[in-house]
């Protein structure tokens, strides 16, 4: 057992399921934000986003929960920062 009392398999599946609920979250704000304003860069900065989580999704199934849980993380504050910055 890990420290946080999780089983591998079960780390897995927390991942998963996480990224996937992610990813349709993902999904409707890009949504949300294409029917106000269109714009390549909306759409570069939520596809990439939405990507990620695909990727996350893969790595957590392959047993790369640490590394997915990272890229979750990191790749979605990114993304939320951008739109924040950039995204007028």
């Amino acid at each position: 057992m890990s420290t946080s009392g999780l089983s591998p398999k079960q780390a897995r599946q927390l991942r998963i399921a996480a990224a996937s609920v992610l990813l349709v979250a993902m999904a409707a704000v890009l949504v949300i934000r294409l029917a106000s304003r269109t714009s390549v860069l909306v759409v570069g900065v939520y596809g990439l986003a939405m990507i990620l989580c695909g990727v996350v999704i893969e790595l957590s199934r392959n047993g790369r929960t640490r590394l997915g849980t990272w890229l979750l993380v990191g790749g979605l504050s990114a993304a939320l920062v951008f739109d924040w910055l950039i995204l007028p």
